[in-house]
């Protein structure tokens, strides 16, 4: 019974904090606000993040209310799915709380690789088969920030942009060596 209700609670909670997530990188990269995702992913997490922009300021332009509610879900995520497993927090409640603190943002940074990594590989096969697809003008600025670095170095090979390609590698290396050892740092933590 633990195991579906965990499954539950990490399949709707975790698509809550990927929609917060995607609210807040949607808006830092000042993608176009008219189009059906940024629409249905305003529409889910409104009720939240509007009063939660009373309390948490934004900082520079960038809605930090989605992201430190995106923060809070992972947080609140791994609690339950810790006390689900039989975890008990101690008497060092403190570093336990300081530990899940730090292994929800290493969460939140994994969630964010995923996102990168899908939008790149939707966006390059789009590339090949329909440049002009609406989907275009919304993926362009997620990945435009990444594959920018690279389409700096490398030019294209036969008119074949490569970038997506180490943009990928990239983000796999991200999610084998920092964010993993961070995971276990954290974990042990607890």
């Amino acid at each position: 019974m633990n195991q579906a209700f965990i499954f539950l609670l990490e399949t709707f909670l975790g698509l809550f904090a990927l929609a917060l997530l995607l609210r807040f990188y949607l808006q830092a990269v000042r993608a176009p606000v008219r189009n059906p995702l940024a629409n249905f992913i305003a529409a889910l997490t409104d009720f939240v993040v509007l009063p939660a922009r009373r309390v948490i300021p934004g900082l520079w332009g960038y809605d930090l209310s989605s992201l430190v509610l995106a923060w809070s879900v992972k947080f609140v995520l791994a609690a339950l799915v810790l006390s689900l497993k039989g975890y008990e927090f101690g008497p060092a409640i403190g570093s336990g709380l300081i530990g899940l603190a730090l292994l929800a943002l290493v969460h939140l940074a994994r969630l964010f690789v995923y996102v990168l990594m899908f939008v790149t590989i939707v966006q390059a096969v789009l590339s090949w088969v329909n440049p002009h697809s609406p989907a275009m003008p919304i993926l362009s600025p997620m990945t435009r920030p990444f594959l920018r670095i690279f389409q700096r170095w490398i030019q294209p090979v036969g008119g074949v942009d490569l970038s997506p390609l180490f943009v990928l590698v990239l983000c796999q290396l991200a999610l084998m060596w920092p964010l993993s050892t961070l995971e276990s740092l954290f974990a042990r933590m607890l």
